[in-house]
């Protein structure tokens, strides 16, 4: 039985597929060869190959471990680093609250009534 992955949005494969074609340009640029790079991930090189044409079926670890491997890893930090939208619904659905009016201290002094005036000995 084969498995099968959900499908993305057009626009979401063709940013993993670029995403892959990045790394292939950053491993290209520092003249490693696949095999190398699959090596010190710890993947094999179709994985690495997989990776490389961005297949969204390959977890986001191996992803992490080639970024490792061409010293890109603090992109990660990057992912989902601000959420406008998520913000922006929070802020709406935040309820204000409203504050329960202020003792006065005339009202919680000892020395007074009830009826707010003072009593005269």
């Amino acid at each position: 039985m084969s498995r099968t992955s959900p499908s993305l949005l057009p626009r979401i494969s063709r940013l993993v597929e670029d995403y892959g074609g990045n790394l292939k340009l950053a491993r290209l640029r520092r003249k490693f060869s696949a095999e190398t790079v699959a090596q010190r991930a710890g993947i094999s090189r179709k994985t690495l190959s997989r990776v490389e044409q961005g297949d969204p079926a390959v977890a986001l670890g191996i992803y992490a471990r080639v970024m490792q491997v061409l010293r890109l890893e603090s992109d990660l930090e990057k992912l989902a680093a601000d959420d406008l939208l998520g913000r922006k619904l929070q802020d709406a659905s935040l309820a204000t609250r409203r504050r329960a009016p202020k003792r006065s201290e005339a009202s919680s002094s000892p020395d007074r009534d009830p009826g707010g005036q003072e009593e005269l000995s």
